[in-house]
């Protein structure tokens, strides 16, 4: 065999993945994380990073946002120049903007942050929706029986996933934002645990969920086709008393506010790029990146959106195993909406964890070891990457491991020729 057919050999079954090298990527990984985290918290300068940017940079709109709730004008948060000179006030004036796209019911939460100090709301922020996507992790993979000698919650109890799980590179850029990828995680990760045993659980925290509304598309949907109607009815009870209990504590008045700042979100932010074509992982960024028109990208995102509905209605009204269902459906969550960014990839964690958990107990088929690796990986490289190529790199690296999830689900509903498992669980 040549060198290149050992290579393509090991990539397709993913041999080349063994439990001693993915501990030392994970390691290195999460070592370089750390000293890129030490690096900003030395070399800044009171509130501000050695580039004149907020610490947590994305978390001081949430902060400022918050303030204006104490003060009694929650409103404000959503004029992108009030909210601007109020972040000017608080980390000085040669602050960059970072606008408010949150729906109104995220100001409760920003409320509570900012009592505190900001660098003591920030790390109360990440600290507390880290807890919560770990334990959303342990609680997945604990209800997963990989194989009858090792019982229920084996896969919990394996360090190595702990580490895998805290060293993503995803992890690392939701940390260096501020962001909140962890709680998006959990709330879609425990949402999908819960599903099946506890309906009106699943449903609550896909109606928390609606906090990034852009990733709730999918979710009525598959619902809907899988008639799970206990789950519906309570997702959308949970939205009702969100909007009800929000209008009652700010005023009738934040919904319009939200509502005039909408084209700004939509004009400056995704349609022209103002946060940063690199950071945006969609088929619409790529699209305009490669010179495509806003109607061009709008038309190929929905095309593609209208797809993923159609695979994901399918997928979940057959008979195919429940991870890759789940899987599929944060995948497809996030290729499905124009506005994604880099830091939204903490939300594949579930994803992952459900397709490796799957793996495990049944066997990987071709090229799933690798691609699921891949996914992984991406964030790492996703925004360099896109720089300097125009590619974003999440949709490809996304779209193939959906692929794979959808062909697997055709094999095993007999659909498709049954290919051999070919890689068993890294020894």
């Amino acid at each position: 065999m040549t060198r290149t057919g050992k290579v393509l050999a090991d990539l397709r079954t993913g041999s080349w993945i063994t439990r001693e090298r993915v501990r030392l990527w994970a390691l290195a990984i999460l070592v370089a994380s750390l000293a890129g985290i030490g690096f900003l918290l030395a070399t800044s300068d009171g509130l501000n990073d050695y580039q004149g940017r907020p610490l947590g940079t994305d978390f001081s709109d949430i902060y400022a946002g918050g303030t204006y709730a104490l003060d009694g004008t929650p409103a404000l948060a959503f004029d992108p120049p009030l909210q601007h000179a109020r972040e000017q006030a608080i980390f000085g004036p040669a602050t960059p903007f970072y606008g408010w796209c949150y729906p109104p019911f995220l100001l409760f939460v920003s409320a509570v942050l900012a009592l505190m100090p900001y660098p003591t709301a920030l790390a109360a922020w990440q600290g507390a929706t880290l807890l919560m996507y770990l334990g959303m992790l342990r609680a997945l993979l604990g209800s997963v029986k990989t194989r009858p000698e090792d019982g229920a919650g084996a896969l919990a109890r394996d360090p190595l996933l702990l580490l895998l799980a805290v060293a993503s590179p995803a992890v690392f850029i939701n940390v260096g934002h501020g962001h909140n990828g962890f709680l998006t995680a959990t709330l879609i990760g425990l949402a999908l645990v819960s599903l099946d045993r506890r309906p009106i659980l699943a449903g609550v925290l896909f109606g928390l969920l609606s906090y990034k509304p852009q990733f709730g598309v999918m979710i009525p949907l598959v619902l809907i086709a899988s008639t799970r109607w206990r789950a519906f009815t309570s997702a959308a009870a949970t939205v009702l008393a969100l909007v009800i209990v929000t209008t009652l504590a700010f005023g009738a008045d934040i919904w319009q506010a939200f509502v005039d700042s909408m084209p700004f979100t939509r004009e400056v932010v995704l349609e022209q790029g103002g946060t940063g074509w690199y950071k945006l992982q969609t088929l619409f960024s790529w699209v305009r990146m490669w010179g495509g028109s806003v109607h061009l990208a709008y038309a190929i995102q929905g095309a593609v959106t209208v797809t993923l509905a159609g695979a994901l209605a399918w997928l979940w009204r057959s008979d195919a195993a429940f991870p890759l269902k789940a899987a599929a459906l944060i995948i497809a969550s996030i290729m499905a909406t124009p506005y994604s960014l880099d830091y939204d990839f903490v939300a594949l964690a579930p994803a992952i964890a459900f397709l490796a958990a799957d793996g495990l107990a049944r066997g990987f088929s071709p090229w799933e070891k690798t691609a699921l690796a891949l996914l992984w990986l991406m964030p790492l490289a996703a925004r360099t990457v896109a720089e300097a190529t125009l590619v974003p790199l999440g949709v490809p690296a996304m779209a193939l491991v959906l692929g794979l999830v959808l062909k697997r689900a055709a094999s095993d509903l007999g659909l498709l020729a049954r290919g051999h498992s070919v890689a068993q669980p890294a020894s």
